[in-house]
């Protein structure tokens, strides 16, 4: 499966690509793939998991320590109900707090670049580990929500994240909606075609990540292509950096697809849940806005001490207006908040 939806990770919906906000989708085999204003992939298969396991990272700190030197071994069961998150970022970290909230005793385990935050997510409850920790058993549920910014080697990245999954409950993919042809502020939806091989790198190394997780092992695939365009939150998100600037050099017609991070949580636990095979699915409120009339939405808040001044490119890329009608009836899901506009409280 594959569902696609924003993300503030990767992409050029704003005009820093470091600060973007973008596209992802989700693919699951059970195994699911999620993008912000990404496409989810999803994978799935009506097994069941026999062992818990107890993550143990051998040595006294992980800081420091080469990538490739540390081991995870379990003892006792693996759970039915856990869950590996690959990138515990924004999104993982909320994905992983209403997971617990719906498997009361499942273990949570996060795996990440680096040890900065292992304390925090230790507090949180998730078990960290290194990229590069070698398990001795995988899981029943994987999702990856790593941005491919951080790493030489995405797709790469992607295919060792697969071969944590025990093909029992789902893997869940988050990628982005840019490789769907269309940056005209046209129409978008599940089954929008995407744009070739060759056209442009940052599109060729989302798609081949793709093409990894739809061709791993020999699983029962569930194709999901999910774009939740713009995440966002009160503190985080295009407005927010938009907000910093004050005037921004892109053009202020270019549309965005917005969608809250709750909402993003609850699309990608929707999909991790299902066991559908070959669907596409997308991320997105159904109310796409233009750059202008975000930061007016904000304005008109009142709910910022800053004012934004303005947009003032011409020439940059169009966008695209996405509806996920189609996801919505067929995962019986519908976002927490509506619109930008009832998200802030004021009218459209």
């Amino acid at each position: 499966m594959t569902v696609c939806i924003p993300s503030s990770h990767i992409r050029g919906c704003l005009d820093s690509p470091k600060k973007l906000i973008s596209d992802f989708s989700f693919c699951s085999n059970s195994s699911a793939f999620f993008s912000f204003s990404r496409r989810f992939f999803s994978f799935s298969t009506s097994f069941s998991v026999l062992n818990r396991p107890l993550l143990k990272v051998n040595g006294s700190s992980t800081i420091g320590a080469p990538e490739g030197e540390l081991e995870a071994s379990f003892a006792g069961m693996v759970g039915a109900n856990d869950l590996l998150i690959v990138g515990p970022g924004v999104l993982g970290r909320i994905v992983a707090e209403k997971w617990r909230e719906e498997h009361p005793g499942c273990q949570i385990y996060g795996q990440t670049m680096t040890s900065d935050h292992h304390d925090e997510l230790i507090r949180m409850g998730i078990t960290p580990s290194m990229k590069g920790t070698q398990v001795s058993h995988k899981f029943p549920y994987v999702i990856f929500c790593a941005p491919p910014s951080r790493t030489p080697d995405y797709p790469g990245d992607v295919r060792e994240a697969t071969l944590n999954w025990n093909g029992e409950g789902s893997f869940l993919f988050t990628s982005s909606s840019a490789p769907y042809d269309c940056s005209d502020n046209g129409n978008c939806d599940e089954d929008s075609p995407v744009v070739p091989i060759g056209r442009s790198p940052r599109t060729d190394l989302l798609l081949k990540a793709e093409k990894v997780v739809l061709e791993a092992g020999d699983m029962n695939l569930n194709y999901k292509r999910n774009h939740l365009n713009l995440q966002y939150k009160a503190d985080r998100g295009a407005h927010v950096y938009w907000l910093e600037k004050g005037i921004s050099d892109v053009r202020p017609d270019h549309i965005l697809n917005l969608i809250h991070y709750e909402d993003a949580s609850s699309l990608s636990i929707a999909i991790l849940k299902k066991k559908l095979r070959g669907r596409i699915f997308l991320g997105c409120d159904n109310h796409p806005l233009s750059r202008q009339e975000v930061m007016v939405l904000v304005d008109k808040s009142g709910k910022y001490g800053k004012k934004f001044g303005s947009f003032t490119g011409t020439k940059d890329p169009l966008g695209k207006k996405l509806n996920n009608s189609k996801t919505r009836a067929e995962l019986g899901w519908d976002p927490k908040y509506p619109s930008f506009a009832n998200f802030l409280g004021v009218s459209e």
